[in-house]
């Protein structure tokens, strides 16, 4: 695959080209190593296009996490012990669900990799809320979000979210005083 944007959010191309360019470089060649022909194995069974080869966002996010763990990224995880405080007198709140956590695809040296070729939300949750709570958690201090162009998109299931849509929201949203240093790839094959 090939990288076709770049958008810097709260200054991630400078903090990661200045502070982190092994693994930038690293991001870099292990895009450039994945190979989305081999990917286009989904077939459609959507109304608008029955029958249509599609990329599959399963496969691709296979091929990228065989890349990432073979250069030592590693998946985090931070479990989750929910408050209780907060439910009204009234409400006898279940257990809590065992096991419950927040995952980041990847992390190395401090940087956090998510890989995004699902809904729109997915993308706003990893760079607005899930890089945050992980800084705040003392694990990353930089991210990048991999999303697919707006022409690898078109390629894939409907609804799938694309960079073109997800620059657009972050430019008119602005940035945070909370918000962590992203730089947001978007991908084409």
């Amino acid at each position: 695959m090939r990288i076709g944007g770049a958008y810097s959010f709260n200054q991630g191309k400078d903090v990661l080209e200045s502070t982190y360019p092994a693994e930038l470089q690293e991001i870099r060649e292990i895009i450039a190593t994945v190979d989305a022909t081999q990917l286009k194995t989904k077939k459609s069974a959507e109304k608008t296009i029955p029958g249509r080869m599609l990329f599959s966002p399963k496969a691709l996010n296979k091929a990228f996490a065989q890349h990432f763990h073979a250069l030592n990224w590693q998946t985090h995880r931070e479990y989750c012990e929910y408050p209780l405080g907060f439910y009204t007198e009234d409400y006898d709140p279940p257990e809590p669900a065992a096991g419950a956590y927040r995952e980041m695809d990847f992390v190395k040296n401090r940087v956090g990799v998510e890989v995004q070729f699902g809904k729109y939300a997915f993308m706003v949750y990893n760079v607005a809320a899930k890089m945050t709570i992980f800084r705040n958690m003392n694990v990353i201090n930089a991210g990048v979000e991999i999303v697919p162009l707006k022409e690898l998109a078109e390629q894939m299931s409907t609804g799938v979210s694309y960079f073109e849509q997800f620059v657009w929201d972050l430019e008119h949203r602005g940035v945070s005083n909370i918000d962590v240093p992203v730089l947001i790839l978007g991908i084409t094959p």
